[in-house]
């Protein structure tokens, strides 16, 4: 497995925990750039792109990132460790908000 494959695998364990919908298209050149996974949780829309230890988007990826964010939507460079632990955080805040609103969903 290739170093970046392993983040994915760290990425897609910590979504599994919380019960996270997350799709991972299959990027083949055609049609609009996207990002490793775009999930919903708890009603919030949010996409993460994972690289490895370090790694940076690339300006196609930034671009569809800062898309997101102005369409209202978070996202995530996740390369493990910090930026792991970050997305684990925000998925609890979420769902912190939603118990205290008595949402369940």
């Amino acid at each position: 497995m290739t170093p970046e494959g392993r983040v994915k695998e760290e990425v897609k364990k910590l979504l599994k925990e919380y019960g996270v919908y997350r799709f991972m298209p299959v990027q083949t050149g055609m049609g609009a750039p996207g990002l490793d996974f775009f999930c919903c949780y708890k009603g919030r829309f949010f996409a993460i792109e994972t690289k490895t230890m370090g790694g940076r988007p690339t300006p196609r990826q930034r671009k569809t990132m800062d898309e997101i964010e102005a369409a209202g939507g978070a996202t995530f460079l996740v390369d493990g460790g910090e930026s792991l632990y970050a997305l684990d955080k925000w998925l609890r805040d979420v769902d912190t908000v939603q118990r205290i609103l008595g949402r369940t969903s």
